[in-house]
């Protein structure tokens, strides 16, 4: 477990509630002393798991004071059933917190389509509601996990007007990583204090360039959630969309959900290495988006990274099947600064065959067609990548 980081008025837990049939935390709780400002992003999937619905409908409110978290277990696809269990895990949690229902976000992760074994959970909120302390983010983290190989903490601090301000990130996610979103949930802890129109701005343009800016496999989840939470306490002044210290702000947000987006996906599973892929000139950035994930996302590209082997020729393909018109003679491509292809035509690129050894890769695309940008991260395509989702059924 990581050392342990604090957000002032926060306080987390998990438990082994019996849901992992291998054991381990399965069951946790995030916790603020006083009622947050809240935000969230949440799947497109048109199947949404029965938490992603009730949170849904609860942040609308725009704030809250608790988020409880199982994993093992997706509640996505069972009916009525499921929308009951999320609705019981929430009843339970603030029973015991002593707060009102309405003021509880529910989130579950794990195997689509199997009940939740709602009695286990039940038992298990007493000693977890218990166990909440200061020092327990770390272990909220790694209750939250499935196939993880790590767990993924960031956090940064600010100033705001005069007052340090922490913000904090938690996520889970290695596979069906997609957006919008990736198979992911995501908490962001805050301690400022923050207007709920500009939070929810900042939050979902930060989300948009992070947790929606990431590829490992091109499967989109059922349960994908991503909560952010501001508690005010750290007693600055309150950041709005006209304040000075906006900017200073977003940009520590924006540095911990960057870098959570980048740990999920160098943790897709089986991934050897992280690859960082850049399309500049497009016309529009819709363009860029698309010639990116295209590329991103081509099986081809992604076994040929994890083979070690700079083929210009799977990249370019890629970006060519997107329907979308650019001159090929205008277009350019590096691996980091060797350039592979240029002018129409392949370069010997002898450099490339070392680069393609580095864990982490830039892939620039440039089109020359205009003045847009989009930058994705994806991973390579492993043999066990194969292994592990083969073996992970329901």
């Amino acid at each position: 477990m990581q050392s342990s980081i604090r957000v002032p008025g926060f306080s987390g837990s998990s438990v082994a509630s019996g849901i992992k049939s291998g054991g381990g935390r399965d069951l946790s709780l995030i916790f603020s002393k006083v009622p947050a400002r809240a935000a969230g992003v949440f799947t497109t999937n048109r199947f949404k798991a029965a938490p992603v619905i009730l949170d849904m409908e609860r942040i609308k409110r725009g704030i809250a004071q608790a988020v409880v978290v199982n994993s093992g277990n997706a509640n996505a696809a069972t009916g009525t059933e499921g929308d009951k269990d999320a609705a019981t895990m929430s009843k339970v949690v603030s029973e015991a917190l002593d707060i009102e229902d309405e003021l509880v976000l529910v989130a579950s992760t794990g195997i689509i389509g199997q009940k939740l074994p709602i009695e286990m959970i039940v038992r298990s909120i007493e000693p977890l509601v218990e166990g909440l302390n200061a020092d327990g983010i770390s272990s909220f983290a790694e209750g939250i996990i499935t196939t993880d190989r790590f767990l993924k903490i960031e956090h940064q601090r600010c100033f705001v007007g005069g007052k340090e301000v922490t913000i904090c990130g938690i996520a889970k996610g290695a596979g069906m990583i997609e957006p919008n979103m990736a198979t992911m949930l995501s908490f962001i802890l805050t301690d400022a204090d923050i207007d709920h129109g500009c939070l929810n701005s900042v939050f979902k343009e930060s989300a948009d360039r992070s947790f929606n800016a990431i590829t490992v496999d091109g499967c989109m989840s059922t349960n994908d959630t991503a909560i952010m939470l501001a508690n005010g306490v750290a007693g600055n002044s309150l950041i709005t969309e006209n304040s000075g210290n906006l900017l200073e702000f977003k940009e520590a947000l924006s540095g911990v959900m960057d870098s959570l987006a980048r740990s999920i996906v160098k943790d897709g599973e089986g991934a050897t290495k992280l690859i960082e892929i850049i399309v500049e000139g497009a016309k529009v950035v819709a363009d860029a988006r698309k010639i990116a994930y295209a590329i991103a996302n081509s099986n081809l590209v992604k076994t040929a990274f994890f083979g070690e082997d700079p083929n210009w020729g799977r990249i370019i393909s890629a970006a060519g099947s997107t329907g979308i018109p650019f001159s090929t003679d205008s277009l350019e491509l590096y691996i980091e600064d060797v350039p592979l292809f240029i002018h129409g035509m392949g370069t010997s690129g002898i450099q490339a065959a070392s680069i393609m050894k580095m864990d982490n890769i830039r892939v620039l695309v440039r089109l020359g067609m205009g003045k847009e940008t989009f930058r994705v991260y994806t991973s390579d395509l492993s043999h066990e990548y194969v292994e592990i989702n083969a073996l992970y059924h329901s």
